[in-house]
């Protein structure tokens, strides 16, 4: 008798439709912040990390793009950019996070930092 496949296995026991793949689940999106989830002020003070194919990523807030600078520029649409312009703005998942937490705490709104902001709802900290 041959071994069953994993897939085999899984259809056998009512957990795959037969003839139907099975669905690709990938993450899309970070969000990276120095407020915790229920702050007020999260989503004004949050950058995302955004998937953008080839396993390369962007980090953005409100319609700019980091670059390996630590600059960011406002545009985010790659076809309007060049080559370079991509090889500066996207990187792999650990980078684009790592320079998100760095920039997190820098982030302006209204001419005060998100940590600014932490520090204005916890004081002790």
């Amino acid at each position: 008798m041959t071994a069953m496949t994993m897939r085999q296995i899984r259809e056998a026991l009512g957990h795959a439709t037969p003839g139907v793949p099975d669905a690709f689940v990938q993450p899309t999106e970070y969000q990276v912040s120095i407020l915790p989830e229920d702050d007020i002020n999260r989503s004004v003070y949050t950058i995302t990390v955004q998937y953008r194919g080839d396993n390369t990523w962007a980090v953005t807030r409100h319609g700019s793009c980091l670059g390996a600078d630590g600059e960011w520029e406002f545009g985010i649409k790659e076809y309007d950019r060049g080559e370079d312009w991509l090889k500066a703005h996207r990187f792999d998942l650990t980078t684009a996070l790592r320079l998100a937490q760095k920039a997190a705490p820098h982030i302006v709104v209204n001419g005060r930092t998100a940590l600014d902001a932490y520090h204005r709802t916890h004081p002790a900290a």
